[in-house]
């Protein structure tokens, strides 16, 4: 069965252009043109990732974000106008997936929509393993974290992150490293994004987001997840 994606995007021709090209490479596409037909195709429709324009007509694309995260973990790659950082990183903090600045190549979109579909299916295996921090537990079986026995709230993204820096405890990673380990992308100079994940990573597992004892900023270096944890 065709994996279903939801294209919110207000320009006719952008729209057209990728309706096209995704359904050339196996995908079912839905559309909507505004805010409020992208919540209700949300509400009605089985979906297997949005991608989300944040220029629409009737509202902006991070309230869309918003009250989609209110009620569903539904991977969302982002689309906004090039030089909108601001919208990126809140963007981001709302629980998007991924962004891609306009214009784009449709291949770089299509590698990203991918890549937060992969990260989205649970591996087939039986076997489960189970990665113990202390109280943290982080299941790459079933693609999900719990602190001290509850569920820890992540997108697939920030999954992956978290994932990679447990998988490499003790070591310190750059966010280069950390950038080239889940997307599998070099990091643009100006890209921050992986700070905006680790932020929202620390608000889910740590006792103390501010004061943090399982992600570990090193100045000047990278982030180190604690190999020891209570």
């Amino acid at each position: 069965m065709s994996e279903r994606i939801l294209v919110v995007e207000d320009d006719p021709r952008l729209a057209g252009m990728l309706d096209e090209y995704l359904r050339n490479h196996g995908y079912a596409v839905s559309q909507a043109a505004t805010g409020a037909q992208a919540l209700e195709r949300l509400g009605a429709d089985a979906l297997d990732a949005a991608i989300l324009d944040l220029m629409l007509p009737d509202m902006d694309g991070l309230d869309v974000c918003r009250k989609l995260r209110e009620r569903s973990d539904l991977p969302v790659l982002m689309l906004t106008a090039r030089g909108d950082a601001i919208d990126r990183i809140v963007g981001l903090e709302l629980g998007a997936d991924d962004y891609l600045p306009k214009p784009f190549e449709p291949r770089e979109l299509l590698a990203r929509l991918r890549a937060i579909l992969r990260r989205r299916a649970a591996p087939s295996s039986g076997a489960t393993t189970v990665l113990v921090f202390g109280q943290l537990e982080i299941d790459t079986d079933a693609h999900t974290v719990k602190l001290a026995g509850k569920a820890a709230d992540l997108t697939s993204y920030q999954y992956e992150l978290l994932l990679a820096l447990a998988q490499h405890a003790g070591r310190v990673l750059s966010r280069e490293v950390l950038m080239d380990l889940v997307r599998g992308d070099q990091l643009d100079a100006f890209d921050r994004s992986i700070d905006v994940h680790v932020s929202r990573i620390r608000a889910a597992i740590e006792d103390d987001p501010k004061s943090p004892r399982r992600i570990i900023t090193v100045r000047g270096a990278g982030y180190l997840f604690a190999r020891k944890q209570d």
